[in-house]
């Protein structure tokens, strides 16, 4: 497909073909493929275009793919009216690949200077061995909540489940929970998934932490969202992370340290060997 995307001219600066890949739509011959509308969406979200709903994925591919069919309409139409002839294309492309040049460059060049970093094994444990504290996954719990606007409403909620435990307690309250709550879970049956302490508002996170796991909050807990029935899923004790499980952050972590420093003391270098001119 020929446009002006950054990855195009770079593939043209680097020589490479492109991969082939399951074609999506073509315009007047020229394909658009799933490789290069994924690419789109998983900058465009920051790489968590995974993570969303199926429904928004849809509707954010589709968009994309339209929009990529847009550009091809008008890239061809600029073919066709001479726009690749005119003076002023020629000169911005030309403007163009050579900043590409620099940017490429200077990339690959990062990445050499990073890649000559070393971290020793003993330099990781002794960094995890004098920074314990810092390598605990915190205690957590999984939480669900059926979430109404007053108090009555809250309290007829636990007075329908009063004495009920174990599996038939969790299943009412999720049948409850689908069916009552006005919070954003309640497809979920009320589900929060884990979190640690602080991550709720105070009202919740205190409630919560001092609930045991498979009970219901005996009473309403008031928030700035409303009136909250609360039961806990699970619950995780806080534990020391093992050596093991942290080498790699803790590689990957001192290797960004010693880079910062190396390039600061590169660039000094090299600043003082140019010959640096500033004009008004």
């Amino acid at each position: 497909m020929k446009r002006f995307y950054t990855a195009w001219v770079l593939g043209l600066l680097l020589g490479a073909p492109m991969a082939s890949a399951g074609v999506l739509a073509t315009v007047n011959g020229d394909e658009i493929t799933s490789e290069e509308v994924n690419k789109v969406l998983m900058e465009g979200t920051q790489g968590r275009f995974d993570s969303l709903p199926a429904d928004k994925q849809n509707e954010l591919r589709q968009r994309i793919i339209e929009g990529m069919i847009a550009q091809e309409l008008v890239y061809d139409d600029a073919k066709r009216t001479g726009v690749l002839e005119s003076k002023e294309y020629k000169q911005e492309l030309e403007a163009l690949v050579s900043r590409l040049k620099v940017q490429l460059a200077a990339k690959i060049w990062e990445k050499e200077q990073f890649d000559s970093i070393n971290i020793d094994a003993k330099e990781v444990k002794a960094y995890y061995d004098a920074n314990a504290d810092e390598f605990v996954d915190k205690e957590k719990i999984r939480a669900r909540h059926i979430l109404v606007k007053t108090k009555a409403e809250a309290e007829a909620v636990i007075k329908s489940m009063k004495g009920l435990s174990g599996e038939k307690l969790r299943n009412e309250f999720i049948a409850q929970a689908k069916s009552k709550s006005t919070g954003p879970s309640a497809a979920k049956g009320g589900d929060l998934g884990y979190f640690p302490r602080g991550q709720m508002v105070p009202s919740f996170n205190d409630a919560a932490f001092a609930m045991k796991e498979g009970t219901m909050s005996a009473s309403p807990v008031q928030s700035q969202f409303g009136y909250h029935v609360i039961y806990i899923e699970d619950k995780k004790a806080a534990k020391k992370l093992g050596f093991d499980e942290v080498k790699n952050f803790i590689e990957q972590r001192l290797k960004m340290d010693k880079f910062k420093a190396h390039m600061e003391k590169k660039m000094n270098s090299l600043r003082e060997k140019a010959k640096i001119t500033y004009t008004k």
